[in-house]
């Protein structure tokens, strides 16, 4: 595995104490230098390094934004001349955190709206989410379940019984 050296200024040190959107600004910083570091080892050079293990040229950034549990980064995903350049970061086109969709899955699951879903998520990361989109992730929750429900069972063994019942007390002939 991979380790990155992270360098944090004072005054990014001092927000992250002071200011609400200090830990905001020290994932972003944090990230930008994991994804340089990542275009770097790819290119096989250091920027402006002349060396016969480069196989690409650098080709500026392009900004990115992704939602997360910290609000909206801007990421400056670094491109290459050659355009084969990815990282394990995120997925492809992935727009917010995996567990800011399971967790705005889960409130639909629960019963939640998708209108207050939008709200909560705007309450607490400053992201509001559009009701389609929401809808939209739904659609995609309600795929697994059903690949999940169709499954074939009848190839394995369960040691478990369950068992469901329900009591109901009728009264005959006055007893």
């Amino acid at each position: 595995m991979t380790e990155y050296q992270i360098n944090l200024n004072g005054e990014q040190v001092k927000e992250l104490l002071v200011n609400d959107e200090g830990l905001k600004g020290l994932v972003e910083s944090v990230i930008n230098q994991v994804l340089k570091e990542q275009l770097t080892e790819h290119i096989g050079a250091e920027s402006y390094e002349r060396s016969g293990k480069r196989n690409s040229c650098r080709n500026g950034y392009r900004p990115r934004k992704i939602t997360c549990r910290v609000g909206k980064l801007t990421l400056h995903v670094p491109q290459t001349r050659a355009g084969g350049f990815s990282t394990d970061l995120f997925r492809r086109y992935q727009r917010s955190e995996q567990a800011l969709v399971l967790a705005m899955m889960e409130m639909v699951l629960k019963g939640v709206s998708t209108r207050k879903v939008t709200a909560v998520t705007e309450k607490l990361c400053g992201e509001s989410f559009s009701k389609s989109t929401v809808s939209r992730l739904c659609a995609e929750l309600d795929l697994r379940m059903r690949a999940l429900n169709e499954r074939p069972l009848a190839d394995m063994s369960y040691p478990f019984l369950v068992i469901d019942a329900l009591v109901i007390k009728v009264r005959r002939d006055g007893a």
